[in-house]
């Protein structure tokens, strides 16, 4: 009974779904602000005074956003556009950042208790990681599903897990020869829609609503980001080809931003990215000029 509610807890962990090197934060603009929330700039003001221009973002990397706070997070989504919807697997990794989020919590709470909720988010976010490889997308068919590393702690709590369809982790190589795989659970349906942080433009949508509706749903664990269970809808943004920037919610409530990456579409599409090349925008983007255009006098 204990192994089952553990590892009922570490799905819950994968569900609300970065090394030990120092990294600067990006050498980016931002607004400055105050603590208080009535000191935050107008998203719509930061796009138009401090526009991001395609060499900024290629300065951003997985890596340096997570040593951002969460103004600055949301800032960078902000003058961001959906881009294309995703196809194919891209690495993820997860964060929390200061002052938003989960992260908020423990400030909130202060002292001892926000001590000790910090380090607890902490080890979630070192144990979800170690689970949690990143997402599939199957673009023509508006779905996705998680990449969930394969452990022998899960199998108690997944529906017949040796029946699991499995995909190969991109870049990850055991002794540089075997490819490490990942299963394929929590399954989504894809969609632009409106942001839940920036409604000037859509952002895509994840949403696990009614993925019992899905094929190859299984009541263990995916209900656990459903209707029935977290109620989880992600949504994300294009920074530059290949590599995305997420929101987690767990109904209207923000959890985390994750990263997505995909090393061979950000080598094959960067440099023409970088020289002002066009992207194609399945979602809205709005009425104000998307920052990179904008940077470039467009």
């Amino acid at each position: 009974m204990h192994i089952l509610r553990t590892g009922a807890s570490v799905l819950i962990v994968i569900a609300l779904a970065a090394c030990g090197d120092d990294v600067s934060p990006p050498d980016v603009p931002f607004m400055s602000h105050g603590d208080a929330y009535e000191t935050k700039p107008d998203l719509a003001r930061v796009e138009h005074e401090m526009p991001l221009s395609a060499q900024d973002l290629m300065k951003l990397t997985p890596a340096n956003l997570a040593t951002l706070s969460q103004e600055q997070v949301d800032q960078v989504y902000a003058r961001l556009t959906a881009g294309p919807i995703p196809d194919g697997a891209y690495n993820g990794a997860f964060f929390f950042a200061d002052g938003g989020g989960a992260r908020r919590l423990s400030e909130l709470l202060g002292g001892l208790k926000g001590l000790a909720v910090n380090f607890k988010i902490d080890k979630l976010e070192t144990i979800g990681q170690m689970l949690w490889k990143g997402k599939v997308f199957y673009r023509d068919q508006r779905l996705l599903r998680n990449m969930i590393q394969d452990r022998k702690l899960l199998k108690l709590v997944v529906d017949d897990p040796d029946g699991l369809p499995k995909t190969d982790i991109p870049g990850r190589k055991i002794l540089g020869l075997f490819q490490d795989d990942a299963w394929l659970l929590f399954p989504a349906k894809l969609y632009c829609g409106q942001s839940l942080l920036d409604s000037r433009r859509e952002s895509i949508i994840i949403d696990y609503a009614f993925n019992d509706e899905i094929a190859g749903y299984r009541e263990r664990p995916d209900f656990l980001a459903g209707r029935r269970g977290l109620r989880i809808r992600d949504e994300i943004r294009m920074v530059r080809p290949g590599f995305y920037l997420g929101r987690a919610y767990m109904g209207h409530v923000f959890l985390l931003n994750f990263t997505l990456y995909n090393e061979d579409v950000a080598e094959s599409q960067g440099a023409a990215f970088k020289a002002g090349g066009g992207v194609d925008e399945d979602c809205w983007p709005g009425g104000q000029t998307p920052g990179r255009l904008a940077a470039a006098g467009r």
